[in-house]
């Protein structure tokens, strides 16, 4: 089959379309044949050389994936060979085949193209993971979310929204701001232009937030901690600012701030079928009806996966970047 492969770690050039073994499906895994992939910021740092896919994962970049069924695993229960899924992935994405754990996989929601559905599983997962289990966001309160027009953002605007949270993002331009309040963003801010924290204790009226989706870090967490409500609770999920910080630990005893982060890439199966079914009971029907639809930036095929990788790294991006075979 056609892959992409790395040839070494460095910039976009090194990513090269290869004939490799097509992978077969272990006994609780299908395979499925590939018509369109997600491209994701892990992937950028898997390409750097950076970020290491678990054992026993696919070496072949690519988190999510959407496609047809073409064979099935002996244990099998909940697939047959001809189902259009989407589907999670430890790697494997860039490929015309991959192979994907049963649980993994979910049914591409109704009216949905396979661009749309591989548009999906990383950053719903993601965001549910996150935002509703681990943040516990309830529908009385606020959120910030930091970088609202990346997938994360477009996916975290919309679905926090929906559930009735109110919903402030930071964004780099205005354009994007404009876009992040078509998705239902109640505030949003342009961080270029102002200090996200004192448009942010503005709009609250000093209150602060109650949840922070964070992919920054860095010289961010600071004032993170300053715009945290009490009881507030701060998420990482990324470190684009850099891991290592200094900052004040007093607030976070004084307001009883929870601060926690995750990676969902290494997390066993049974951990992402819980996300699974939680997005099949509360999000696909969300999908179904039209109240939130995945937001897609640009579309590229696979033989163009290079540039794909420098838009993202670009960073001019609203939404998702899809590779299609």
């Amino acid at each position: 089959m056609k892959a992409v492969i790395t040839r070494g770690s460095g910039g976009p050039e090194v990513l090269k379309i290869s004939d490799v073994t097509k992978p077969s499906p272990d006994a609780e895994e299908v395979l499925i044949k590939i018509a369109a992939a997600g491209i994701n910021r892990p992937d950028i740092v898997q390409r750097n050389g950076l970020y290491p896919p678990p054992p026993g994962a696919s070496l072949i970049l690519g988190l999510e994936a959407s496609g047809t069924i073409e064979a099935i695993g002996e244990k099998v229960t909940q697939w047959k060979i001809g189902d259009k899924v989407c589907a999670l992935l430890t790697g494997g994405g860039y490929a015309e085949y991959t192979t994907a754990h049963q649980a993994s996989c979910l049914s591409i929601p109704k009216g949905f193209n396979m661009v749309q559905a591989a548009a999906i599983p990383e950053t719903y997962f993601t965001v549910w993971s996150n935002v509703f289990d681990r943040a516990a966001l309830q529908t009385s309160e606020t959120i910030l979310i930091h970088g609202g027009t990346s997938g994360i953002g477009t996916t975290a605007t919309q679905l926090a929204k929906a559930f009735g949270a109110t919903v402030i993002t930071t964004s780099g331009s205005d354009e994007k701001c404009s876009f992040s309040k078509t998705l239902g963003a109640d505030h949003t801010i342009n961080y270029k232009k102002s200090d996200f924290l004192e448009s942010l204790k503005e709009y609250t009226n000093g209150k602060g937030v109650n949840v922070i989706l964070d992919m920054v870090a860095g010289n961010y967490m600071a004032s993170n901690i300053k715009a945290l409500a009490p009881d507030g609770r701060l998420i990482i999920i990324a470190v684009q600012g850099g891991p290592k910080v200094n900052f004040n630990a007093l607030p976070i005893m004084l307001k009883r701030l929870t601060i926690t982060g995750s990676t969902l890439r290494p997390r066993d199966d049974q951990f992402k079928a819980d996300i699974a079914e939680n997005l099949r009971k509360h999000v696909w029907p969300l999908f179904e009806n039209g109240k939130i639809t995945p937001q897609i930036d640009k579309v590229f095929s696979l033989d163009n996966v290079a540039d794909a990788h420098r838009y993202l790294e670009s960073g001019g991006h609203i939404g998702k970047i899809i590779l299609t075979l």
